[in-house]
């Protein structure tokens, strides 16, 4: 039953792709096969009034906030997949809201009662009607008893039985990708899907959300470019989240940036920065930073709200982002292509002389050129789509992190026109330049390294390995012996087993 329920919520999603004409666009027909063509044709017949507005990327955006939050999820989860789908269709997708209407207050409490097992005045002075309402939860102004104003989101209820619902037809049409679509398997549509249920399973637990929101927190505390809400842990659930009230005005309304006193250089300044800095200098960074998520108030204050997804880099990925900047900010080629071997993103057998040449392709028109006709998200995006004529395996992080560089960018352009994003970049680049490769970073790291060696021997002394055993098998005494004995003895079944026939 539930198989065939999935089929039937599949085919309705189908048909809506079909009539937006996002199924097989028309802006793609070129680079299709002829009987890929063709059907995308004979799809086109069925298509509706919202096959004629917008690029395919936004099309698709707007079937999938329609479709739950399943879809939502997925759709931008694509968005992070540049190196597949191209910028454009990326960014798009990124933009993926899921507005609602907001169920009834008096749900919201009980469930937020229910949730804390606490009475509600135990915590909260009061709760008023949601401010956000979208596919997984909504947010509430409230007071709690010190008279500090507080963002209390809740969960849907039943939430969970429209996602495993939405997790199936997920898991079908993963599964019809890989057989009818082989070119579809470069995404590995199943484990693909899988990913994105296991987020929406995250999702759905709030506490892993305040978890993001304090660490990420304290990473934002060292610099002055951005902030998070405080956790009000007393009113954390696996339902429930309290956050301290986020001051300023979202981003996303059209009279932010005309608040007076703003100050839209620096503001601009601060959002990249903002993230470069937690990239790079603590390896974790809030990996949906579009205007929905970020209050801002004047002169130049920025608050990030929002914690589902967390991006983390290791300490190689961090190295490989600061010096691949740093090159490029040097046109220093021949360093980023010595960066990409060293870290193995590139196999040792391709030719770096031929590497750095073609990263020169990618990096050489950026310069010369305005500020505001430079993108770093594209640069990087062209950079990912160069590595893989070279074999380079691409990092599902690393995809994360030049998507929300996209979205970074876009924002702070969008704050500030003439936004340099290269010039923003430099002083946290080269901070981290200094800090981790200078010549006293290089002895700390040095001594480090001696550090566990001589920790790793004195382990080895307290405790030695036990000798390897070894196992001696003699050889049969007298082979032909027991050879002729065994053929004797099989001789004398088969003449019994006549024997016995007959």
């Amino acid at each position: 039953m539930a198989s065939f329920d999935a089929f039937w919520r599949l085919t309705g999603a189908g048909w809506a792709l079909v009539r937006a004409d996002a199924l097989v666009p028309r802006e793609v027909e070129p680079l299709l096969p002829p009987s890929a063509r063709w059907a995308g044709r004979l799809l086109r017949l069925f298509a509706g009034p919202a096959a004629k507005h917008g690029r395919p990327g936004e099309r698709l955006a707007r079937v999938l906030e329609k479709q739950g939050p399943a879809a939502i999820k997925m759709g931008q989860f694509l968005s992070t997949r540049a190196d597949i789908f191209g910028t454009d269709f990326a960014e798009d997708l990124s933009h993926l809201k899921d507005r609602l209407p907001a169920f009834p207050l008096e749900v919201a409490r009980a469930e937020i009662a229910r949730n804390l097992s606490q009475p509600l005045d135990a915590l909260f002075r009061e709760i008023g009607e949601p401010v956000a309402a979208a596919s997984l939860a909504q947010a509430h102004p409230a007071v709690l008893v010190d008279g500090r104003k507080v963002a209390v989101k809740v969960l849907r209820p039943g939430v969970e039985r429209q996602v495993a619902q939405d997790s199936g037809v997920l898991r079908l049409a993963a599964r019809l990708a890989e057989k009818l679509a082989p070119a579809s398997r470069r995404l590995r549509p199943t484990e693909f899907v899988e990913v994105v249920i296991r987020s929406l399973e995250l999702e759905m637990d709030l506490r892993f959300e305040a978890a993001g929101c304090a660490e990420l927190g304290e990473a934002m505390a060292l610099d002055p470019y951005m902030r998070a809400p405080g956790v009000i842990w007393d009113g954390v659930g696996k339902r429930v989240l309290t956050l301290t009230w986020a001051e300023g005005t979202p981003l996303s309304e059209a009279a932010a940036l005309e608040l007076p006193g703003l100050d839209r250089k620096t503001l601009a300044e601060n959002v990249t920065r903002g993230f470069l800095a937690q990239a790079l200098d603590h390896g974790l960074f809030h990996a949906d930073l579009h205007e929905g998520n970020l209050f801002v108030a004047a002169p130049d204050k920025v608050v990030a709200v929002d914690y589902g997804i967390v991006g983390r880099l290791g300490p190689g990925e961090r190295k490989y982002l600061a010096e691949i900047l740093y090159g490029f900010l040097n046109r220093d080629y021949v360093r980023v292509a010595k960066i990409h071997f060293d870290a193995g993103y590139v196999p040792a057998h391709q030719d770096m002389d031929a590497f750095a040449q073609a990263l020169r392709a990618v990096g050489e028109p950026v310069f010369g050129r305005n500020a505001h006709d430079v993108s770093m998200g594209r640069l990087l995006a062209q950079l990912f789509e160069i590595t893989a004529l070279f074999d380079m395996a691409l990092r599902p992080e690393l995809v994360l992190l030049q998507k929300t560089m996209v979205t970074v960018e876009g924002v702070a352009r969008r704050i500030d026109p003439t936004h340099d994003l290269w010039a923003a970049a430099d002083p946290v680049v080269r901070r981290w330049i200094g800090r981790e490769l200078s010549p006293a970073a290089k002895a700390r790291d040095f001594a480090e390294d001696a550090l566990r060696a001589i920790k790793a021997l004195a382990r080895l002394a307290e405790a030695p390995p036990a000798p390897a055993l070894t196992v001696v098998e003699r050889p049969h005494a007298r082979p032909v012996l027991w050879f002729l004995i065994g053929a004797a003895t099989a001789g004398a079944a088969f003449a019994a087993g006549v024997f016995l026939a007959s």
